[in-house]
């Protein structure tokens, strides 16, 4: 029953992403502004050929594809078959790389569909502001803190 949740979580997250990228790209033009909460609450579509912010775009095509599609590749496979086997994990942190890894196959379809990954939300409130996301982002955003929370408030978690 373990596996089958994870699974289900792992496409949860996935769907997600893909069927709001789908939306986006069908239904926003490049860099349309769309105030959905006023202007603290923007969809606009970009395409990021690079990793998070756009880092790494300026790489050389072998590089950018060693670190942008075969290693993220292999870890989130490799995150995969350690919460799948590993029996007494908390709940907790199986959900957290389980939405980590979601959200990294997420962007990682997108990269070696379409050579870049599509973002489209960004929020500000005064002062404070988001670079460009996408619901995959948001997935592995709220894994990393999870993972990061319990590391700190548990110290028996043996991954």
């Amino acid at each position: 029953m373990k596996k089958i949740a994870i699974i289900f979580i792992v496409l949860f997250n996935i769907g997600c992403d893909q069927w709001s990228k789908d939306a986006v790209r069908k239904n926003v033009d490049y860099h349309e502004k769309i105030e959905l909460i006023g202007d603290n609450f923007i969809l606009t579509k970009v395409e990021n050929t690079g990793a998070m912010l756009g880092m790494g775009r300026d790489l050389s095509p072998i590089i950018k594809l060693i670190v942008l599609k075969i290693f993220p590749v292999v870890l989130l496979l490799i995150l995969l078959f350690r919460i799948l086997k590993k029996e007494n994990l908390n709940k907790v942190l199986v959900f957290a790389f389980a939405c980590v890894i979601g959200g990294g196959i997420g962007n990682l379809i997108d990269r070696i569909a379409y050579g870049q990954v599509t973002d489209f939300l960004h929020f500000q409130w005064g002062f404070l502001k988001t670079g460009i996301f996408n619901m995959a982002d948001v997935s592995v955003t709220m894994g990393v803190f999870i993972i990061l929370f319990l590391s700190f408030t548990n110290r028996k978690l043996n991954f």
